[in-house]
This record gives structure tokens, C-alpha cells and sequence, in this order.
């Protein structure tokens, strides 16, 4: 496409008409939004012999994967398991966005590479106008880390030569171009914690400026080994003593919240021009209308006091979707559990939406789920379609003595009235470094 054909192009609308998730709350997205919608925590014990002399023994764990049943042996052997993941929810989002339309979600994957399908399927777009976005704060660190101990212990012939094919942040943006034939961008986003948000970000400004028209976000993240607990355990970021009640842990806007919980998975998003999807008659599952990003320019970890950063992302976000403040009615905030971020989030809620703000609903799903760091915005984006579909908030666990008085914290699941509907989720993601990442989206069918 010329430039000036990128330039009429602009402002185009984008959609979201695929979802995948294999996360600690179960492998599909419907077994993670009935889990949060549920109230039902994730966060379990961690038992296994590499975790028995850690401060810090509680995770969100993705149980009873079997890697083989998306991939053939020899390549599932090769790759870390965030790849299993982050390949597993693609092949979900595209099996939704196109069985649903009627259409063949077969890859052509070299490799051995099978798809979920049959594998010798096409994709309904020129190939070269499809993305991939691979978002992750960390990607597959444990192939750095057994590879370091390979060296170590048997010399330089030990260290697996897929390191340098597989070991990088972004090597699941190839994978999953290579799995379906996909020759537009592949490349990957890091901005810790708000990598999710970032990645689904880009694909928006992707599409509605013309240069693609399907863009694939993936957010993968896999930390739950010794030397990232340890790391975060260490910086007293973590919430530590609760081996022996594990679900308690997480605990946002509560007086005795103490950090976050680590969590593994993957979760991924299709999004797509609402001309294509219209044209091939897919599912809308919601629009995705607004973005913003920003950085607090603040402190290695500490959050700006005043939600600097976050509170201009959301700003531009509203913006970006062409809304303001009495436009939002409902919020899926970060919200890790820590003293200071929780504190900032508001503050930041309270300088960007003004004095409607304590009255705008607020769920912080991370109490279910635990944080799944750079994964973390697209499973919220997730969480926040399916709040849009089913018109129901999802609750904050663990929230039974809220520090922050006069905010309207979702603390049961709570229908919409029956006078208004819930049209507009804001979704935000703050990470380490002072990231700030925060979307918009809309219920199919409102107004802009």
C-alpha cells in the first residue's frame, strides 16, 4: 500500500474477533473468565524441590499442559514452555476469529509445526498484511538460565545451540508467523509489566493507520523460577508468609496488602479493521478504541507518587478513543497488591478522570489470577471483553478492609442495572522502570 493509501486509511476502526488464554485460572478463556468472574483464586504453593529454600513459595502455576497436543515432539522438545503457551493461545484466538466466520484456521507452519485445524489452511488476509506482536517483559528466561548452568558445568559445547534461535524475548513473534504463514511484521515489545498493553497498543496503531489489516498480540510471560522470585522476594515486591494460605495473598486497595504475586501464562488477541471483519462476516467481540502510553520518568521501581506517568497514558488513551471521563463505566485496574502502586493507580485515576473517578467501578483482577507481568494487559483485555459481553464485573478478591475510602471497588460480581449497560472498560498496566500502558475498549454496537 502507498503512503497516501496509508494515509486515507487512518482512523480506521479496530476489533477484537479472536481470544485465546492458557493461564493458572484454566487453558481456555472460558475457563479463566469463569474462574475470575467466580472470585476463585489461582495462587497456590509452590512444592517443588527448586522452591523448598525460598523466602517467597507462591505462584500462579499453569498445571496439566500438554505441549504435544499443539506441537509435534521434536519441536515442542526445543522450545520453553512460555513458547507452548504463547503458541497455544494464537492457535485459540485464530481458530475463534475464523471458524466463527466459517473459514479454515489451518497453519502452514514449516518445521513439523500443527496447528489447531487442519494444517494446510489459508489465512482470509494478504499475508503480508498480517502482524504478530510477541509482548513479554522477560520471554523464555529459563532457556538462559539452564543454558548458564550447561556452560558451567559441561563447557561451551554443553550450551544448546537453540539458544540463539529460541532463547529471545521475541522468538515467539517468529514461531507464530512461521505457524500460519504470516510475512507482515513479526517483532516483539517490552516494557515490563506493561508489555500486554503496549503490544495490543501497537497493533491498534497498525491497523487503523493502514499498515495492516489483522494484527496477532501475544503476551507471554514464564517467572516462576528461583532466580526471579528470589530477585523480586529480594526487593520486598512480592507478597511473602502466606505458604500456608496461599489464595489470600493477593490483596489490592487492602490495608494489608504487602506486594504481588507472581504468575506464569500466555494469553493473545486478534485484532482486525472492522471493514475486514464485516466483510467476511466474523464476531465482534469488542472494539478496541483507545490507546495511551507514557513513562513516569521516576525510579527503577517505585511508581511516581502522583501516577504521573499512568495518569498521562490514560489521558491520551481517552483521547485516542475520542471520549472523556463521564465516557468510561468501568475500570479492570492493575492493581498488583503493593502499598506504593495501588496508592499511585488512584492517585492517577483521580488526576486523570477528575471528580467522576471514585465513582467509576473498579475491578483488579490480579487477586484471582495473580500477575502474569508482561502478559498481564492482554489477559486483562481478555477479562474486559467478556465483562462487555456478559455485562457483568468481575469481583477484587481479598478486599475486605479497603485503605482508600469513597471508591466503588467491585468486591462481589456485580450485574450491570438495568437502566445502564456497561459499554466502556478502561484497562491499565504500570510496570517496573515506570511504564504506563492503558486501553480502551467498547461493547460492539455503541456509538463512538
Amino acid at each position: 500500500m502507498s503512503a497516501a493509501g496509508r494515509t486515507n486509511a487512518a482512523d480506521r476502526r479496530v476489533v477484537i474477533t479472536g481470544m485465546g488464554a492458557i493461564t493458572p485460572s484454566g487453558h481456555d478463556v472460558e475457563a479463566l473468565w469463569t474462574a475470575v468472574r467466580a472470585g476463585r483464586s489461582a495462587i497456590e504453593r509452590l512444592d517443588g524441590e527448586e522452591f523448598a529454600d525460598l523466602a517467597v513459595r507462591i505462584g500462579g502455576q499453569v498445571r496439566d499442559f500438554d505441549a504435544e497436543a499443539v506441537l509435534p515432539r521434536a519441536l515442542a522438545r526445543r522450545l520453553s514452555p512460555v513458547q507452548h503457551w504463547a503458541i497455544a493461545a494464537a492457535d485459540q484466538a485464530l481458530t475463534q476469529a475464523l471458524i466463527q466466520a466459517g473459514f479454515d484456521s489451518g497453519g502452514r507452519a514449516g518445521d513439523g509445526a500443527k496447528a489447531a485445524g487442519d494444517s494446510t489452511g489459508e489465512l482470509p488476509w494478504d499475508d503480508t498484511r498480517v502482524a504478530v506482536i510477541a509482548a513479554t517483559g522477560s520471554g523464555p528466561v529459563d532457556a538462559m538460565q539452564q543454558a548458564t548452568r550447561a556452560l558451567s558445568e559441561g563447557g561451551p559445547r554443553a550450551v544448546p545451540l537453540t539458544l540463539a534461535i529460541h532463547g529471545a524475548p521475541d522468538s515467539a513473534a517468529a514461531l507464530v508467523s512461521q505457524r500460519f504463514g504470516i510475512q507482515g511484521p513479526a517483532q516483539g515489545v517490552s516494557a515490563t509489566c506493561a508489555s500486554g498493553a503496549i503490544g495490543l497498543g501497537e497493533g491498534l496503531r497498525r491497523i487503523r493507520h493502514g499498515y495492516a489489516d489483522a494484527v496477532l498480540v501475544v503476551g507471554m510471560e514464564d517467572c516462576l523460577n528461583p532466580v526471579n522470585l528470589s530477585s523480586n522476594a529480594n526487593m520486598r515486591a512480592l507478597a511473602a508468609g502466606f505458604e500456608d494460605n496461599p489464595d489470600a495473598a493477593c490483596r489490592p486497595f487492602d490495608r494489608m496488602r504487602s506486594g504481588f504475586v507472581m504468575s506464569q501464562g500466555a494469553a493473545a488477541i486478534l485484532l482486525e479493521s472492522s471493514e475486514s471483519a464485516q466483510a467476511r462476516g466474523a464476531e465482534v467481540h469488542a472494539e478496541l478504541a483507545g490507546f495511551g502510553a507514557a513513562s513516569d520518568a521516576h525510579h527503577p521501581t517505585n511508581p511516581h507518587p502522583e501516577g504521573r506517568g499512568a495518569a498521562t497514558a490514560v489521558r491520551e488513551c481517552l483521547h485516542d478513543a475520542g471520549l472523556d471521563a463521564g465516557d468510561i463505566d468501568h475500570i479492570n485496574a492493575h492493581a498488583t497488591g503493593t502499598p506504593a502502586g495501588d496508592a499511585a493507580e488512584l492517585a492517577a485515576f483521580d488526576a486523570a478522570l477528575g471528580e467522576r473517578a471514585p465513582s467509576v467501578p473498579i475491578s483488579a483482577t490480579k487477586s484471582s489470577t495473580g500477575h502474569l507481568l508482561g502478559a498481564s494487559g492482554v489477559v486483562e483485555a481478555i477479562i474486559a471483553t467478556l465483562t462487555l459481553r456478559d455485562q457483568v464485573l468481575p469481583p477484587t478478591i481479598n478486599l475486605g478492609d479497603p485503605e482508600f475510602e469513597g471508591w466503588d471497588f467491585v468486591t462481589a460480581a456485580r450485574e450491570a442495572d438495568g437502566g445502564s449497560s456497561v459499554d466502556t472498560v478502561l484497562s491499565t498496566s504500570f510496570g517496573f522502570g515506570g511504564h504506563n500502558g492503558a486501553i480502551v475498549l467498547r461493547r460492539p454496537g455503541t456509538q463512538r
